[in-house]
């Protein structure tokens, strides 16, 4: 069948989903779309919206277990629309290739899990609870989205007992891995004040990239810990450092360093932090930190909802997936504080967040059937 002819309700789905401009925290009607078809289903549908992001929260049926599909609509930026081959927003196949912003992250994994449902329900009533937690506030600052919902969720006494994400996870082909965990993500502002002055007289200044040199390399040249069986160990990156008035003679009278660490479950926001302002205080500095942490490290163990994970992906692709902890972060790292086991399961990953983002077409339906496995092992029938 020609490319242009090709169809199926799950690429029918995406198509629909890429072509809303759902620019983060845009949600462009895509979360509507999804309620619309949930409702059909007998979902119950409630918008837990807040500082105008949406948010869905769509469930079916009673009692436990309770399993969560979660996932977002928001996109990142195309860039330059000339880079592109053809238009982000209007989904175009090429090759047995689907195009288009959001094709792999996230709206193929959110097409997938809405068909994977409306299979799996037309075959029979099932045992436990089905809830969509969809947000369109995780690509910006993520505030507002699933974080928000999660606190709701647990004023009200929920905690899922499972929850599949559907961000991209493959790394070279469809099923050949699936994330159990992500570390955390912990951010500092650094200010580091001196005295502004002339080049030539030093001795009445104090030069603070100067008096930062030496904290800098002492702090890059840590071993903040050795990792484990699931991490590697922690990592400090500087990503911005900016000083200087604009004239080549003036010693500047403050240095400003933007920093990350992406750290294991071996160490702790709290333990990096102490650490960080031990080096500076005793390097003498005169220093502001204003820290942020943008999510908490999180490790799925093996359980039902691993084994039914790898069982699914074998039965429909007959690859074993290798358990990934690496990457960045993603809405997992609200929901596994619950005590939810999470995991990660999506299409192939190297196309996120690029020009030409990309999914194969085929893999669209054997994300769904995989979801449709994972659904039927945990669940079962009423």
């Amino acid at each position: 069948m020609p490319d242009d002819l090709r169809t199926s309700p799950v690429l029918d789905l995406t198509r629909a989903l890429i072509a809303r401009r759902s620019l983060t925290p845009d949600d462009a009607g895509c979360c509507q779309l999804m309620a619309d078809r949930l409702a059909v289903l007998g979902f119950n549908i409630e918008w837990i919206n807040a500082e105008g992001i949406t948010n869905l929260w769509a469930t079916r049926g009673s009692g436990g277990p309770l399993l969560v599909l979660a996932g977002h609509t928001d996109v990142v930026p195309p860039g330059p629309m000339a880079a592109w081959a053809s238009d982000p927003f209007v989904p175009e196949i090429r090759d047995g290739v689907l195009y288009g912003r959001g094709a792999a992250d996230m709206k193929s994994g959110l097409a997938a899990m809405v068909c994977a449902v409306e299979r799996l329900l037309a075959q029979g009533p099932v045992g436990g609870t089905i809830a969509f937690l969809i947000t369109s506030d995780e690509e910006g600052v993520a505030l507002h989205g699933t974080r928000h919902v999660v606190e709701v969720l647990k004023s009200r006494g929920i905690k899922p007992d499972y929850a599949i994400v559907g961000e991209a996870t493959g790394d070279q082909v469809f099923g050949d891995r699936i994330t159990i965990g992500r570390r955390g993500s912990l951010g500092c502002n650094l200010k580091i004040f001196g005295k502004q002055g002339h080049v030539a007289y030093p001795q009445k200044a104090e030069n603070p990239i100067h008096r930062l040199a030496p904290a800098l390399a002492e702090l890059v040249s840590i071993e903040w810990d050795a990792g484990n069986a699931h991490f590697p160990p922690t990592s400090f990156q500087v990503s911005n450092i900016h000083s200087g008035t604009g004239a080549t003679n003036v010693i500047p009278g403050t240095t400003e360093l933007i920093f990350n660490f992406r750290y294991c479950t071996e160490s702790t926001a709290d333990t990096l932090k102490a650490r960080v302002h031990e080096v500076l205080d005793r390097h003498g500095l005169r220093y502001e930190a204003d820290w942020w942490l943008s999510g908490l490290p999180f490790l799925t163990r093996r359980g039902a909802l691993i084994e039914a994970a790898k069982d699914a992906i074998r039965d429909v692709t007959g690859l074993t997936p290798t358990l990934f902890t690496g990457g960045g972060t993603s809405d997992a790292r609200f929901i596994a504080p619950m005590g939810t086991e999470v995991v990660e399961i999506g299409p192939v990953n190297d196309s996120i967040h690029k020009v030409d983002e990309h999914v194969r077409v085929v893999d669209l339906d054997a994300l769904s059937a995989v979801y449709e496995g994972v659904m039927r092992r945990l669940l079962g029938s009423a």
